[in-house]
């Protein structure tokens, strides 16, 4: 819910980034964040991340794993800092920009901060802190979305954007000491240097895997900016757009299924395993499929209502990486972690894929646009789910009797493609006169006058008209023919009837 709450507050940054930056600067801006993310991810390898490992079991070091965390934060992120201090032209070279070199210093900075204070949104995690984490979560989205929003709108500046950045996570920091302190007294004491050497050994092996996965997923990124401008950087990368409450339930759902798969494979259940992952890629179609459908149809509204028409070119680039949303079903993860040998494939098949990734792009970049360099960095991803789901298949020993677990995910297929089909008719031919009213509505009821603003109206509307359609027909026929279970059902209507009565309860209280 945290991050719910968080997604909420950041989902209106980029709308206002695009409306106030010019499209080069926003080419720069992303390019920049894009280092930063990157370097924030790989260069703690997984160190961060012991901390739900040790905080649970060595309750006599508990101290000593903080500050040995705090130390390798601080040194790795003083060197990337320093390195770009001296070397700026190490990111200009990347995306052959002179203003990114400018910049690079700036980045270096927010990059050392930020690896520092990130901390902040694990260790409560890893102390059993739920509600203290949670508090932590929704004040740094908070203060993050209200810093940088307050950046663009005052100085509509990537410098005073990364400003912003600094200042966020020199409060973050604060937040960070103040809650070490409180929670373990004197741990700037408990330094162990065979301690330290041991978190290492635990944490080197995660975070070599996630740079692995962070390479395969960001890659691409890279050599678009190499090759293009940096506006064309800012399309591509909007048409890279992903919603992120589509991977929070993804995540949610693979964190229940761990520990159950290791539970079912210790007892060698393989039946049951891929019964209840059948079960989960239900729970995550019946969401997936019609998100798909529906920005697949409006796929061009949908980017021009949230990024304005400037880019609209983004559209063709949304398209082909939507894609992956229907596979993201193929849920393996749970049962890969679960057989040692499994894990140790994995690895090597994404080193492998990956590797084929950097070759074809590196030999044929000047030959593609973008969406030829969005398409191969897809078929990567779905190159290694064949390689995975092939794996696991055999594993388990699934074969053809198998198949009637997956019927309803034939089912909703099914169904999403009569509401696609349905919504799509109404679209096609209702688009413009909705487009057109929205805009009246904008110009002469709201008053707007700003470009960017009668887009992001204008748009809502056609969407909200098109979702009028598909949601009803979606869930009425999902309904019909069982997609929607009655155990759901019930649970649905005990929901409501909690509100309701509460609501009720409140009135009569009033009375």
């Amino acid at each position: 819910m945290a991050k719910v709450i968080g997604f909420a507050f950041s989902f209106f940054l980029p709308l206002i980034i695009v409306r106030y930056l010019t499209l080069e600067a926003v080419g720069h801006y992303r390019e920049s964040f894009q280092v930063i993310t990157n370097a924030v991810m790989i260069l703690p390898l997984g160190f961060s991340m012991s901390a739900y490992y040790f905080l649970a079991r060595e309750s006599d070091r508990r101290s000593a794993a903080i500050i040995n965390i705090l130390l390798f934060s601080f040194v790795v992120g003083g060197i990337a800092c320093l390195l770009l201090n001296l070397y700026p032209e190490l990111i200009g070279n990347i995306f052959r920009s002179a203003e990114l070199t400018r910049l690079a210093p700036m980045i270096g900075v927010v990059i050392w901060i930020w690896i520092f204070s990130t901390f902040l949104e694990m260790v409560p995690i890893a102390n059993q802190e739920a509600k203290v984490a949670t508090a932590f979560i929704i004040t740094a989205s908070v203060s993050k979305t209200v810093l940088l929003g307050s950046a663009i709108l005052a100085f509509a500046t990537v410098d005073a954007f990364l400003y912003a950045a600094i200042i966020q996570g020199v409060i973050q920091t604060a937040l960070l000491l103040n809650y070490l302190r409180s929670r373990f007294p004197g741990y700037w004491r408990k330094f162990d240097r065979r301690f330290f050497v041991e978190q290492m050994t635990y944490a080197l092996p995660f975070g070599l895997t996630g740079i692995l996965w962070v390479a395969q997923s960001d890659l691409h990124n890279y050599f678009v900016g190499y090759q293009f401008s940096s506006a064309d950087f800012a399309i591509y990368a909007y048409g890279c757009f992903q919603l992120p409450l589509i991977s929070m339930l993804y995540e949610s759902v693979t964190s229940v299924l761990i520990p159950r798969m290791n539970a079912l494979q210790l007892v060698g259940d393989h039946e049951e395993m891929f019964r209840l992952t059948a079960r989960a890629m239900q729970k995550l179609e019946f969401f997936y499929f019609p998100i798909y459908a529906f920005l697949l149809i409006t796929s061009r509204t949908f980017i021009v209502t949230l990024f304005t028409e400037e880019y609209a070119a983004s559209s063709s680039v949304f398209v082909i990486n939507l894609t992956l949303l229907p596979f993201s079903i193929l849920i393996t993860d749970p049962i890969i972690r679960s057989f040692k040998e499994l894990g140790q494939f994995f690895l090597l098949t994404r080193a492998f894929v990956l590797a084929g990734l950097i070759a074809v792009l590196y030999f044929w970049l000047g030959h593609f646009s973008l969406t030829g360099v969005i398409a191969v960095a897809v078929g990567a991803v779905l190159v290694e789910k064949a390689i995975t789901e092939t794996m696991v298949v055999r594993k388990l020993g699934l074969g053809l009797r198998h198949l009637p677990l997956l019927t309803n995910v034939a089912r909703t297929a099914g169904i999403t493609l009569l509401a696609g089909l349905v919504t799509w008719l109404v679209y096609r031919n209702a688009h413009e006169f909705l487009l057109t009213a929205g805009k009246r509505l904008a110009v002469n009821a709201l008053g707007l006058v700003r470009p960017g603003v009668i887009d992001f109206v204008s748009g809502s509307v056609v969407l909200l008209a098109a979702a009028a359609v598909f949601v009803p027909i979606y869930l009425i026929a999902a309904s019909f023919i069982g997609v929607i279970e009655d155990d759901e059902k019930l649970a649905v209507r005990q929901f409501f009837r909690r509100i309701f009565h509460s609501r009720d309860s409140a009135s009569i209280a009033e009375v």
